[in-house]
Protein backbone atom coordinates (compact mmCIF):
# COMPACT_ATOMS: atom_id res chain seq x y z
CA UNK A 1 0.00 0.00 0.00
CA UNK A 2 1.47 3.53 -0.67
CA UNK A 3 0.54 6.15 1.39
CA UNK A 4 0.60 9.80 0.92
CA UNK A 5 1.25 11.99 3.55
CA UNK A 6 0.94 16.04 2.98
CA UNK A 7 2.91 18.25 5.36
CA UNK A 8 2.90 21.60 5.76
CA UNK A 9 5.47 24.51 7.11
CA UNK A 10 4.27 26.54 9.91
CA UNK A 11 5.71 28.97 12.62
CA UNK A 12 6.65 26.34 15.37
CA UNK A 13 3.93 26.71 17.80
CA UNK A 14 6.60 27.61 20.75
CA UNK A 15 7.06 31.27 18.62
CA UNK A 16 4.76 34.34 20.61
CA UNK A 17 3.39 35.49 16.60
CA UNK A 18 3.62 39.04 15.97
CA UNK A 19 1.52 41.38 14.13
CA UNK A 20 3.34 43.44 11.13
CA UNK A 21 3.73 47.42 11.73
CA UNK A 22 1.46 47.92 8.84
CA UNK A 23 -1.32 45.16 9.74
CA UNK A 24 -1.16 43.38 6.71
CA UNK A 25 -0.11 39.92 7.97
CA UNK A 26 1.95 38.13 10.71
CA UNK A 27 5.77 38.52 11.03
CA UNK A 28 7.72 35.77 9.25
CA UNK A 29 10.83 37.28 9.24
CA UNK A 30 13.54 35.39 11.36
CA UNK A 31 10.91 33.52 12.75
CA UNK A 32 11.67 29.71 13.78
CA UNK A 33 9.51 27.94 11.46
CA UNK A 34 8.71 24.15 11.55
CA UNK A 35 6.43 21.27 10.72
CA UNK A 36 2.23 21.57 11.44
CA UNK A 37 2.04 19.62 14.68
CA UNK A 38 -1.28 17.62 13.15
CA UNK A 39 1.28 16.29 10.21
CA UNK A 40 3.91 15.31 12.67
CA UNK A 41 1.03 12.93 13.69
CA UNK A 42 0.41 12.25 10.52
CA UNK A 43 3.56 11.09 9.53
CA UNK A 44 4.67 8.73 12.12
CA UNK A 45 1.00 6.94 11.47
CA UNK A 46 2.08 6.18 8.16
CA UNK A 47 6.05 5.14 9.34
CA UNK A 48 3.85 3.01 11.68
CA UNK A 49 1.73 1.20 9.42
CA UNK A 50 5.16 0.78 6.99
CA UNK A 51 6.76 -0.79 10.05
CA UNK A 52 3.75 -3.03 10.48
CA UNK A 53 4.64 -4.11 7.07
CA UNK A 54 0.83 -2.48 5.48
CA UNK A 55 2.24 0.33 3.84
CA UNK A 56 5.05 -0.34 1.24
CA UNK A 57 6.06 3.58 -0.01
CA UNK A 58 5.57 6.89 2.15
CA UNK A 59 5.39 10.10 0.10
CA UNK A 60 5.69 13.40 1.72
CA UNK A 61 4.15 15.92 0.11
CA UNK A 62 4.49 19.87 0.88
CA UNK A 63 3.33 23.28 -1.11
CA UNK A 64 4.77 26.31 0.11
CA UNK A 65 8.11 28.26 -0.66
CA UNK A 66 11.71 26.71 -1.28
CA UNK A 67 12.26 26.60 2.28
CA UNK A 68 9.32 24.13 2.32
CA UNK A 69 12.25 21.51 1.64
CA UNK A 70 13.38 21.75 5.22
CA UNK A 71 10.21 20.63 6.37
CA UNK A 72 10.07 17.55 3.69
CA UNK A 73 13.93 16.40 4.85
CA UNK A 74 12.33 16.00 8.72
CA UNK A 75 9.20 13.95 7.06
CA UNK A 76 11.68 11.79 5.26
CA UNK A 77 14.56 11.43 8.42
CA UNK A 78 11.01 10.37 10.39
CA UNK A 79 10.77 7.28 7.60
CA UNK A 80 9.42 8.97 4.86
CA UNK A 81 10.96 7.41 1.49
CA UNK A 82 10.52 10.23 -0.77
CA UNK A 83 8.92 13.78 -1.00
CA UNK A 84 7.52 16.12 -3.34
CA UNK A 85 7.96 19.59 -3.19
CA UNK A 86 5.03 22.17 -4.86
CA UNK A 87 6.94 25.41 -5.13
CA UNK A 88 5.14 28.50 -4.54
CA UNK A 89 5.28 31.66 -2.63
CA UNK A 90 1.74 32.44 -2.98
CA UNK A 91 -0.47 31.76 -0.04
CA UNK A 92 -2.29 28.78 -1.00
CA UNK A 93 -6.09 27.96 0.29
CA UNK A 94 -7.83 25.15 1.04
CA UNK A 95 -9.65 24.46 -1.86
CA UNK A 96 -6.47 25.24 -4.00
CA UNK A 97 -4.22 22.32 -1.98
CA UNK A 98 -7.21 20.00 -2.24
CA UNK A 99 -7.00 20.40 -5.96
CA UNK A 100 -3.31 19.73 -6.00
CA UNK A 101 -3.02 16.82 -3.67
CA UNK A 102 -6.09 15.34 -5.97
CA UNK A 103 -3.40 15.82 -8.65
CA UNK A 104 -0.71 14.55 -7.18
CA UNK A 105 -3.15 11.14 -6.13
CA UNK A 106 -4.02 11.07 -9.84
CA UNK A 107 0.08 10.77 -10.85
CA UNK A 108 1.12 8.58 -7.96
CA UNK A 109 -2.52 6.51 -7.19
CA UNK A 110 -1.89 5.64 -3.83
CA UNK A 111 -4.48 3.86 -1.67
CA UNK A 112 -4.23 6.00 1.41
CA UNK A 113 -3.90 9.69 1.98
CA UNK A 114 -3.27 10.60 5.29
CA UNK A 115 -2.61 14.17 6.84
CA UNK A 116 -3.32 16.28 9.62
CA UNK A 117 -6.80 17.56 10.32
CA UNK A 118 -6.14 21.06 10.70
CA UNK A 119 -2.66 23.34 10.49
CA UNK A 120 -1.93 25.68 13.84
CA UNK A 121 -1.74 28.98 11.30
CA UNK A 122 -4.76 29.25 9.39
CA UNK A 123 -6.84 26.53 11.76
CA UNK A 124 -9.13 25.83 8.52
CA UNK A 125 -9.91 22.42 8.81
CA UNK A 126 -10.49 21.98 5.32
CA UNK A 127 -8.69 20.15 3.17
CA UNK A 128 -8.96 17.07 4.04
CA UNK A 129 -12.28 16.62 3.79
CA UNK A 130 -12.48 18.70 0.50
CA UNK A 131 -9.87 16.13 -1.13
CA UNK A 132 -11.98 13.31 -0.24
CA UNK A 133 -15.18 14.88 -2.10
CA UNK A 134 -12.36 16.00 -5.11
CA UNK A 135 -11.52 12.05 -5.09
CA UNK A 136 -15.27 10.21 -4.67
CA UNK A 137 -13.25 8.73 -1.48
CA UNK A 138 -14.44 7.78 2.14
CA UNK A 139 -13.06 9.57 4.88
CA UNK A 140 -12.22 8.96 8.39
CA UNK A 141 -11.44 12.93 9.95
CA UNK A 142 -10.11 13.25 13.68
CA UNK A 143 -8.75 9.55 13.52
CA UNK A 144 -7.38 8.52 17.46
CA UNK A 145 -6.72 5.14 16.20
CA UNK A 146 -5.80 3.42 12.71
CA UNK A 147 -5.93 -0.32 12.36
CA UNK A 148 -6.00 -2.62 9.46
CA UNK A 149 -8.95 -4.71 8.68
CA UNK A 150 -8.51 -7.13 6.01
CA UNK A 151 -8.85 -4.53 2.60
CA UNK A 152 -9.94 -1.76 4.84
CA UNK A 153 -9.04 0.42 7.16
CA UNK A 154 -10.66 0.84 11.10
CA UNK A 155 -10.92 4.52 11.95
CA UNK A 156 -11.59 5.34 15.78
CA UNK A 157 -12.99 9.23 16.34
CA UNK A 158 -13.65 10.65 18.68
CA UNK A 159 -17.37 12.80 18.34
CA UNK A 160 -19.33 14.69 21.40
CA UNK A 161 -20.60 11.84 22.81
CA UNK A 162 -17.93 9.32 23.11
CA UNK A 163 -16.07 7.20 20.21
CA UNK A 164 -17.47 6.79 16.87
CA UNK A 165 -16.05 3.73 14.57
CA UNK A 166 -15.90 3.52 10.91
CA UNK A 167 -14.65 1.05 8.55
CA UNK A 168 -13.13 2.71 5.01
CA UNK A 169 -12.60 0.97 2.23
CA UNK A 170 -9.81 1.51 0.45
CA UNK A 171 -8.52 3.87 -1.06
CA UNK A 172 -9.61 6.78 1.54
CA UNK A 173 -8.59 9.70 3.22
CA UNK A 174 -7.59 9.98 6.86
CA UNK A 175 -6.94 13.16 8.69
CA UNK A 176 -5.51 13.10 12.31
CA UNK A 177 -6.45 13.98 15.44
CA UNK A 178 -3.81 14.64 18.96
CA UNK A 179 -4.23 11.69 20.47
CA UNK A 180 -3.52 9.21 17.21
CA UNK A 181 0.29 8.80 18.28
CA UNK A 182 3.02 10.75 19.69
CA UNK A 183 5.87 11.29 16.92
CA UNK A 184 9.43 10.56 16.84
CA UNK A 185 12.48 12.78 16.95
CA UNK A 186 14.31 11.87 13.98
CA UNK A 187 17.58 10.23 15.06
CA UNK A 188 20.96 11.95 13.18
CA UNK A 189 21.97 9.05 11.22
CA UNK A 190 18.11 9.30 9.91
CA UNK A 191 18.62 12.61 9.64
CA UNK A 192 21.74 12.19 7.52
CA UNK A 193 19.91 9.39 5.73
CA UNK A 194 17.32 11.93 4.59
CA UNK A 195 19.72 14.19 2.68
CA UNK A 196 19.79 11.60 0.04
CA UNK A 197 16.71 10.57 -0.67
CA UNK A 198 14.65 11.41 -3.71
CA UNK A 199 13.20 15.17 -3.47
CA UNK A 200 11.21 16.20 -6.53
CA UNK A 201 10.16 19.85 -7.18
CA UNK A 202 7.42 21.10 -9.17
CA UNK A 203 5.08 24.01 -9.94
CA UNK A 204 1.28 24.05 -9.27
CA UNK A 205 1.40 25.13 -12.72
CA UNK A 206 2.70 21.72 -13.65
CA UNK A 207 -0.45 20.40 -12.67
CA UNK A 208 -2.69 22.43 -14.13
CA UNK A 209 -4.30 23.54 -10.72
CA UNK A 210 -4.57 27.69 -10.54
CA UNK A 211 -3.09 28.79 -6.71
CA UNK A 212 -4.60 32.58 -7.35
CA UNK A 213 -6.59 33.65 -3.64
CA UNK A 214 -9.97 33.65 -3.78
CA UNK A 215 -9.99 35.94 -0.11
CA UNK A 216 -8.56 38.87 0.34
CA UNK A 217 -7.03 39.80 3.81
CA UNK A 218 -8.29 43.61 4.71
CA UNK A 219 -6.38 43.93 7.89
CA UNK A 220 -4.85 41.64 10.72
CA UNK A 221 -4.85 42.78 14.08
CA UNK A 222 -4.40 41.52 17.66
CA UNK A 223 -6.73 41.46 20.62
CA UNK A 224 -7.43 43.79 22.77
CA UNK A 225 -5.77 43.65 25.96
CA UNK A 226 -7.38 41.76 29.24
CA UNK A 227 -7.78 44.28 32.15
CA UNK A 228 -6.67 43.57 34.80
CA UNK A 229 -9.65 41.96 37.48
CA UNK A 230 -10.61 43.11 40.80
CA UNK A 231 -11.49 41.62 43.90
CA UNK A 232 -14.55 41.99 45.85
CA UNK A 233 -15.23 41.82 50.02
CA UNK A 234 -18.90 39.84 49.47
CA UNK A 235 -21.34 38.40 47.05
CA UNK A 236 -23.30 41.70 47.79
CA UNK A 237 -20.92 43.75 46.39
CA UNK A 238 -20.09 41.03 43.49
CA UNK A 239 -24.04 41.31 42.56
CA UNK A 240 -23.84 45.32 42.78
CA UNK A 241 -21.09 45.34 40.18
CA UNK A 242 -22.15 42.59 38.14
CA UNK A 243 -25.44 44.72 38.27
CA UNK A 244 -24.60 48.49 37.84
CA UNK A 245 -21.66 47.83 36.13
CA UNK A 246 -20.95 45.00 34.15
CA UNK A 247 -24.49 45.34 33.51
CA UNK A 248 -24.80 41.33 32.53
CA UNK A 249 -28.03 40.84 35.04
Amino acid sequence: MKILVPVKRVVDFNVKIRVKSDQSGIELANVKMSMNPFCEIAVEEAVRLKEKGIATEIIAVSIGPQQAQETLRTALAMGADRAILVQTDVNVEPLAVAKILKALVDKETPQLVILGKQSIDGDNNQTGQMLAALLGWGQGTFASKVEKDGDDLKITREIDGGLETLDLKLPCVVTTDLRLNEPRYASLPNIMKAKQKPLATMAPADLGVDVTPRVVTLKVSEPPKRKAGIKVKDVTELVDKLKNEAKVI
